[in-house]
């Protein structure tokens, strides 16, 4: 039987830098609404659910036809919320963390960190990385940085620029924030240790590498784009505009 794969995409109202960010509106819908018409587009996914806390978020959903479910209201972080929906769906393999406040979401990248557990039974996780093409980044402590085994697992994620250059041909990849569990690795998770490299940097998938499990790392070309503040609102719409330009001269 095939491994069936839940998408979950975890929103909450409250934020600090941008209050009901997951309802701003982007070209009349809410931010939720494309981030979940995205998803609905990876050919991987079994079903895709919106997991809050926000009986307004819950009752956009269900007018723009989402699966939604209600989660509790103290989770720490979206993670949390994540794997109580997932322990709902005992019929699921794996489940894939998709941010609420990416609304340009590529679903071929949501396709690509999926299969990477597909095709590898002993990976407990999966995610994305993407080259650094600005040099400011490398040293950004906000733009997490990953390297890999030759066979693309995961050795280390840190705000740190890794590797370090002593020798010319470095190359540097930016973690990019989209996770796949095998379920039952998602439910046994917030009870793992949290171990002293999380605790420094501040990096909750340390704790897998800290306890011995072994995330897959696939290269895309998606720039992760997320909506953090108004500010990043109308950066969002600028490149949504443009694309929406993009396709019509690409269909005329």
């Amino acid at each position: 039987m095939p491994d069936k794969v839940l998408g979950v995409i975890p929103a909450r109202f409250q934020s600090s830098r941008f209050p009901g960010k997951a309802l701003a509106l982007l070209a009349d819908k809410p931010i939720i609404q494309h981030v979940w018409e995205r998803a609905q587009c990876a050919a991987t996914l079994s079903d895709v659910i919106i997991a809050t806390d926000d009986a307004e978020i819950y009752n956009r959903a269900l007018g723009f036809g989402a699966q939604v479910e209600m989660t509790g209201a103290n989770h720490l972080s979206g993670t949390d919320r994540v794997a109580e929906v997932a322990a709902r769906h005992p019929s699921m393999d794996l489940v894939v963390n998709i941010q609420g406040d990416e609304p340009l979401i590529d679903p071929a990248a949501i396709d690509a960190a999926t299969r990477a557990l597909l095709e590898s039974p002993a990976l407990s996780m999966g995610t994305l990385a993407k080259r650094i093409e600005r040099a400011e980044e490398i040293t950004n402590p906000n733009v997490v940085k990953v390297v890999t085994a030759l066979s693309g697992e995961a050795i280390y994620f840190s705000r740190s620029p890794i590797p370090y250059a002593r020798a010319e041909g470095a190359v540097y990849f930016k973690h990019i924030g989209l996770y796949v569990y095998r379920r039952d690795f998602l439910l046994a998770y917030p009870s793992l240790p949290v171990g002293p490299l999380e605790k420094v940097e501040c990096l909750e998938q340390l704790r897998a590498l800290e306890n011995g499990h072994r995330i897959g790392v696939v290269e895309t070309s998606y720039e992760s784009l997320g909506v953090d503040t108004p500010e990043d609102l109308d950066e969002v719409s600028r490149l949504f505009a443009a694309r929406a330009l993009e396709n019509v001269t690409a269909r005329s």
